[in-house]
């Protein structure tokens, strides 16, 4: 069975070029895109997803707190795994923040995503 992945990043760009990745990898199946916060949260929640991945900068859908951001992620039960093209030490305590499990530089994706979706994602068993 393929690893289900909910992809959220607020740039369509993004977005396609790992949608793109995805068809080229059958054990990755792409189960949603979110564009914001708000989104990732209820899409993560509905289609319990075995990762999350996120972009750490997205814009925040309903205008919510960074801290309520914080604490509805650390709820969710799916790993996140955080992306930016910043890989600062602000990024990664932000990502962290977050509950990600990892932090991985946007530019490297097609080199790092496929091994690390299928490192940190929970069995199907636990969904």
């Amino acid at each position: 069975m393929p690893i289900k992945v909910l992809v959220a990043d607020d740039s369509d760009i993004v977005r396609r070029a790992i949608r793109q990745l995805f068809q080229e990898h059958p054990e990755i199946e792409l189960v949603g895109e979110a564009t914001g916060f708000e989104e990732t949260i209820q899409m993560a929640n509905d289609l319990k997803p075995q990762v999350v991945l996120m972009d750490v900068y997205m814009n925040r859908d309903n205008g919510d707190s960074l801290t309520d951001i914080v604490s509805k992620l650390n709820a969710c039960t799916s790993p996140i795994v955080a992306i930016s093209i910043f890989n600062d030490e602000q990024t990664k305590k932000l990502a962290e923040s977050f509950g990600a499990v990892t932090l991985l530089d946007k530019m490297e994706l097609s080199d790092i995503l496929i091994p690390t979706i299928q490192k940190f994602a929970v069995p199907h068993a636990n969904l």
